[in-house]
């Protein structure tokens, strides 16, 4: 047996440690570009409001407030919608800005307007879909919250009328 047999040193392994990291570290990276692109939504289009929105006023605005069935206190915006235009509307939509004391947003509702039908016994709010509002007429009309920020500052809302449905 040779001496120099015995003092090679064994082939020694390469640490492969650091490459491996750093590929799952680009897979990871890419997965989540990649996921973020496929999954991105396309971007929104600003929606034109109709030109008929000027031709509905709202009006004579009363709020109150209930206790339902669960104890749950419920607000209601009740009011007047005109049609001085020449279309039946089918739809309406409104936004309704409740402001804090330092008079900023405390709450914003996006709401279906819905007119207050007398069904015999009650009064009962209806979509204008089934109910449309005719031009020339007025109606009165009931929005419903079912809660209402704290930092309100008790205030009649700021209430716009953002989008119309027409027949």
């Amino acid at each position: 047996m040779d001496l120099t047999d015995q003092q090679q040193p064994a082939t020694e392994e390469r640490d492969n440690s650091r490459i491996i990291i750093a590929v799952a570290v680009t897979l990871v990276i890419g997965g989540a570009l990649a996921a973020a692109f496929f999954l991105r939504q396309p971007p929104r289009q600003a929606k034109t409001p109709s030109p008929y929105i000027a031709k509905l006023k709202l009006s004579d605005f009363k709020m109150s407030a209930a206790e339902n069935f669960i104890g749950a206190t419920v607000s209601y915006i009740d009011g007047t919608i005109t049609n001085t235009g020449d279309k039946s509307v089918t739809h309406v939509m409104v936004e309704v800005n409740f402001e804090d004391s330092m008079g900023q947003v405390a709450q914003r509702e996006d709401v279906a307007l819905r007119i207050v039908k007398s069904n015999g016994a009650y009064e009962e709010p209806v979509d204008l879909t089934v109910s449309p509002l005719a031009p020339g007429k007025s109606e009165y009309f009931r929005l419903t919250f079912d809660s209402i920020s704290a930092q309100w500052n008790h205030q009649y809302p700021d209430i716009t009328i953002t989008d119309v449905t027409l027949k």
